[in-house]
C-alpha cells in the first residue's frame, strides 16, 4: 500500500482519537458538575470506544499506530520500515494539533490554545513509564485480531491505575498542550511525560522479548 494512504490514515486516526479524548473531557467537564471522578469515567468511556473503533477503522491501512512510541518500537523490530519511521510521527504529531483544533470548534472555543494544566512529580513520571511499558506488551503479545479491544480496554483501565490517567502517547502529549481543558497538559510539563513514554515503550519493547516473543 502506498506510504501517502498509510500516513493519511495516521493522520487522520490520531485526530479523531484526540478530537475523542479531548472533546469528551469538554463535554465530561461541563455535564458533571464539577464532579472529577464522573468526568473521568465519561472521559474513559468515550476514550475506550472510540480507541476501539479507530483501530478497527485504520489498522487494515496503517497499523492503527497513532503514537510515536509505538512506531518507534515497530520501526526497531523491523515491522514498519525505518525511513518510514519520521513521516510516520510527523503525521501523528500534525493529526494530534489539528484534533485538538477540531474539538475546540465543536464546542465553540477558540480553535488555537495552549493549556495552562501543569502535570509533574515522579508519581506523574513513574505512571508514563508504566502505562506505555503496559501498551506496549498488550500490542506486542495481542492474539491476531484481537489488538482493538486489549488496547482499548488496557487504556480504559490505565486511565484509573495510573496518577497520568495514562496519555502513554507522546503525540497524545503533543496534541494536548494545545488544549486548555480537562484533557490538556501544560508545554512545561510535556518534555519529561514524553521522556517516561519513550523509556516505558522500550521496557514494554524489552519485557515481550524476555517472554518469548509472540510474532
Amino acid at each position: 500500500m502506498a506510504l501517502s494512504r498509510k500516513l493519511a490514515s495516521e493522520a487522520i486516526g490520531t485526530m479523531l482519537l484526540l478530537a475523542v479524548v479531548i472533546g469528551s473531557g469538554i463535554m465530561a467537564e461541563r455535564l458533571s458538575g464539577g464532579n472529577d471522578a464522573i468526568a473521568l469515567l465519561a472521559n474513559t468511556l468515550a476514550t475506550v470506544g472510540g480507541l476501539y473503533i479507530l483501530i478497527e477503522v485504520m489498522g487494515p491501512v496503517s497499523g492503527a499506530h497513532f503514537n510515536p512510541a509505538v512506531s518507534a518500537v515497530m520501526a526497531w523490530r523491523g515491522d514498519l520500515p525505518k525511513s518510514s519511521l519520521a513521516p510516520y510521527v510527523l503525521a501523528q504529531l500534525l493529526g494530534a494539533m489539528l484534533g485538538a483544533g477540531l474539538a475546540h470548534l465543536m464546542f465553540d472555543l477558540q480553535w488555537l490554545q495552549f493549556s495552562a494544566k501543569v502535570r509533574t512529580g515522579w508519581g506523574q513520571w513513574v505512571a508514563e513509564v508504566v502505562a506505555t511499558a503496559g501498551l506496549l506488551l498488550v500490542i506486542l503479545r495481542a492474539p491476531a485480531g484481537r489488538a482493538a479491544p486489549m488496547v482499548a480496554a488496557y487504556i480504559g483501565a490505565a486511565y484509573w491505575f495510573t496518577a497520568s490517567t495514562s496519555f502513554a502517547n507522546p503525540a497524545a502529549v503533543f496534541g494536548r498542550m494545545f488544549s486548555d481543558s480537562f484533557a490538556g497538559i501544560a508545554p512545561s510539563s510535556a518534555l519529561a511525560f514524553v521522556a517516561a513514554q519513550f523509556l516505558g515503550a522500550g521496557l514494554g519493547a524489552a519485557v515481550h522479548r524476555l517472554l518469548g516473543g509472540r510474532e
